[in-house]
């Protein structure tokens, strides 16, 4: 039976990634943080599914548990079929008002992990000449959004490269490009999202099918839903100058004013009058 990796696998799109791939009969090794919602996770998932569910705590910014990672991608006995390279969060607050230790910290979850674990199972699998690596990018990578846009940025034409290289191996390389995403990790990183409107929203659950059916296919990129990809389309193909201004820092301060202009249009529409102020008292 084929085990795959998910790293970032207690909540959001890696918990999604986590149940659906037992659902489809992997067995899984799970890693995350926290040793005890990872617990959690496998013992909710064997409930329903009849799946070895192997867990591995690691904090990925923390080289030494980033290694051990790797070390387990690249055993003989006991092979890994699928990386999914999910694990990463948001910082609360624009570059400068962000300790720099943190960007750290974040740049390795993003950045180097991705690096670290992709190479250790491309070479593990292109001895077996089978595998399959995904990791999950973002849209945003093609805007001026900050540190964590830049970090998908990179994440996506590393895809692409480690996809031309491994061309004819029989291992594939996929970036998973989703829009915005009804998961915690907004909230989580304290961005208020309240003034997008509802249509921009993509559940979990269908970007994960889409994800692993494009990866299954062996797509380089797989951007979910119609209206992400033209807008994928769009924003690669626009000018610098037009992205930086319309997604650079200020972005959350132009969503605020939107959501300010739309409930002062809703309350000019309704017919607020005071007891004291109807006619005929």
């Amino acid at each position: 039976m084929a085990r795959a990796l998910v790293t970032g696998s207690t909540a959001g799109l890696g918990l999604e990634f986590a149940w659906q791939l037992a659902g489809t009969g992997h067995d899984l090794v799970l890693v995350a943080r926290s040793e005890d919602r990872l617990h959690a996770v496998a013992e909710q998932i064997r409930h329903v599914h009849r799946v070895d569910i192997e867990v591995l705590p690691a904090d990925l910014s923390v080289r030494r548990e980033l290694d051990r990672v790797a070390r387990r991608l690249t055993d003989p006995v006991d092979r890994i079929s699928l990386l999914v390279n999910n694990a990463g969060y948001g910082l609360r607050g624009q570059f400068l008002e962000v300790p720099i230790e943190d960007h750290e910290r974040q740049m390795d979850t993003l950045i180097r992990a991705v690096l670290v674990l992709s190479h250790a199972a491309a070479r593990a699998m292109v001895q077996r000449r089978c595998g399959a690596i995904l990791n999950v990018s973002s849209l945003a990578g093609y805007t001026a959004a900050g540190p964590y846009a830049a970090s998908k940025s990179w994440v996506t034409v590393f895809t692409e490269s480690l996809a031309t290289e491994l061309r004819g191996t029989g291992v594939t390389a996929t970036a998973l490009l989703p829009g915005f995403v009804q998961t915690e990790f907004h909230e989580r990183a304290s961005m208020n999202v309240e003034g997008l409107p509802r249509v921009t929203w993509l559940k979990a659950p269908y970007v994960v099918e889409q994800a692993l059916r494009d990866t299954a296919a062996g797509h380089v990129l797989s951007i979910p839903s119609v209206k992400y990809r033209a807008a994928g389309e769009v924003s690669r193909l626009a000018p610098r100058r037009l992205m930086r201004f319309l997604t650079g820092p200020a972005w959350e301060t132009r969503l605020s004013r939107r959501r300010l202009r739309r409930s002062r249009r809703t309350a000019s529409k309704r017919e607020l009058h005071a007891p004291w102020e109807r006619e005929g008292q």
